[in-house]
């Protein structure tokens, strides 16, 4: 299945959500992604609380789009990436 990277932006005044928040938030974004065959892997958290970069697993950009859509997520930019690890030459 493809690899994206996708980053977000959040608006002013929206940020994400503070760890009181935090179990209920991913259980919501899980079931939201398994609707569309979703699978978020991790992310990474600008200092600035306002930018995120999510690698995810999915059939399509459009799958992330609709589950970043069903959980309220905005997306600036999807883009399809492949694991380059220095510790293996192929």
């Amino acid at each position: 299945m493809p690899r994206y990277l996708v980053e977000r932006t959040f608006p002013e005044g929206q940020s994400l959500p503070g760890p009181q928040h935090a179990p209920q938030a991913r259980l919501s974004l899980i079931d939201s992604n398994a609707a569309e065959g979703v699978t978020w892997l991790h992310s990474y958290i600008a200092a600035d609380r306002r930018r995120s970069y999510c690698l995810c697993d999915a059939p399509t950009p459009e799958a992330v789009r609709r589950a970043a859509g069903r959980s309220g997520l905005p997306v600036d930019r999807i883009v399809e990436v492949r694991v380059l690890d220095p510790y293996f030459a192929a």
